[in-house]
Parts: structure tokens; C-alpha cells; sequence
């Protein structure tokens, strides 16, 4: 559920009135993150490495309390839920868009990802949860490695963006450079670098 609140009874009082109307209001940070143990869980267990990712994105999120506010239009709205957009490759050969609930259990995630995935595939209509759900969008460059890109700014759509390309292989050990965009209206940068580590975190003791 998603209802306008009051950006003075908030905590992002003064960032939404320093940032609202501003010519440029997303923030980007770039990060390199170890995601080893994601592609290790991946090879064994067969399961797909961008949905480890995007699980371990919305558990990452669903921690901290700025992802649930977001700008829209010119007002403040606050979700009760989050979810994890991700670009799929539909039936023609052009993209769809497809969200997925956020949830704390793989088995749930990973069911719902591959459902939906391969219906918004064949259909080649977008799932669209953002009515309701605060979406983290996310855009996988799968064709090549890439250190780093940044978004729109749009001035329509002030989701939160995740983009990364290929994982590099250093050793024995595999990396991905990702760039995080973010309204500072919905966070300051402190809260965006709390948000990284906690992905790095998730990623880590994911089993």
C-alpha cells in the first residue's frame, strides 16, 4: 500500500525542500562489489546469478526505513513494501520490464523471479508493481564488463537504479563493479553507503 505523507512530519523534511525542486537531484555512487560467494551458490545450486543478486539487493533495502519514501510528481509517498525491477529479454527480441516482491526467502524470490520473468517473456507486457511497492530498478549489461554507468535524470521516474555489467575475475576470487542512483531527496549519502554495505553484507552470508 502507498499513501502521501507530509514531508515536515518526516525525517526528510529539509531534504525535500532543498532537493524537490532541483535542476539535477540524483546522486550517483559507484562500487565494486565481491560477489564470490554469489557465484559460487550460483554454479552449485543452478540457480540464476542476477536473481542472487537482486534477492540479496532487496533484503539489503528492506533494512533500511529511506526506501520505503519516495518522491513522485511533487509529493512524498511511503510504501508499506519494496520490490526489485528487472529488465527482461522478451519473445521479440526487445526488453520488458519485470518487478518482483521483495522477500527475506530465497525459495519464495527465486519462484516468483522465474515466474514471473518468463511470463512477462512470453507476454511481452511489463509487470508493473509500483502502485504499491517502492521499485528498485536495476539494468543488467550482460555483454560485456563495465566499470561503472550513469542513469537518467528524467525528472519522471526517482527510483533508486542499480546497474552492472559482467563480473571480472581476479585470482581466485570474482568481482562486480555496480553503480547506485538515488534521489537525495529519498537519501542522503550516508544512508546510500549503509544500503552498499549492507548488500555486500548479504551477499556474504548468503547460503
Amino acid at each position: 500500500m502507498a499513501k502521501e505523507v507530509n514531508p515536515k512530519e518526516t525525517t526528510r523534511a529539509k531534504a525535500f525542500e532543498f532537493w524537490m525542486k532541483a535542476p539535477n537531484p540524483m546522486v550517483t555512487f559507484f562500487k565494486t562489489l565481491d560477489v564470490t560467494n554469489l557465484v559460487k551458490i550460483s554454479a552449485r545450486k543452478h540457480l540464476k546469478f542476477n536473481m542472487l543478486l537482486d534477492f540479496c539487493i532487496g533484503k539489503a533495502a528492506a533494512t533500511v526505513k529511506e526506501f520505503y519514501m519516495l518522491p513522485v510528481g511533487d509529493k512524498l509517498i511511503q510504501y508499506d513494501t519494496l520490490a526489485v525491477n528487472t529488465i527482461v529479454k522478451n519473445k521479440t527480441g526487445e526488453v520488458s520490464s519485470c518487478d518482483i516482491l521483495q522477500s527475506d526467502d530465497l525459495e519464495t524470490f527465486n519462484l516468483e523471479y522465474l515466474k514471473y520473468t518468463a511470463e512477462v517473456a512470453q507476454s511481452c507486457v511489463d509487470r508493473d508493481l509500483s502502485v504499491d511497492s517502492m521499485v528498485i530498478g536495476t539494468s543488467v549489461i550482460i555483454d560485456t564488463e563495465i566499470d561503472g554507468a550513469v542513469g537518467m535524470n528524467s525528472g519522471i521516474f526517482n527510483n533508486p537504479f542499480m546497474i552492472w555489467g559482467r563480473y571480472k575475475k581476479r585470482w581466485f576470487r570474482y568481482y562486480l563493479p555496480i553503480s547506485f542512483q538515488f534521489h537525495h531527496t529519498q537519501m542522503d549519502g550516508a544512508t546510500a553507503g549503509k544500503f552498499l554495505a549492507n548488500l555486500q553484507n548479504e551477499i556474504n552470508r548468503l547460503k
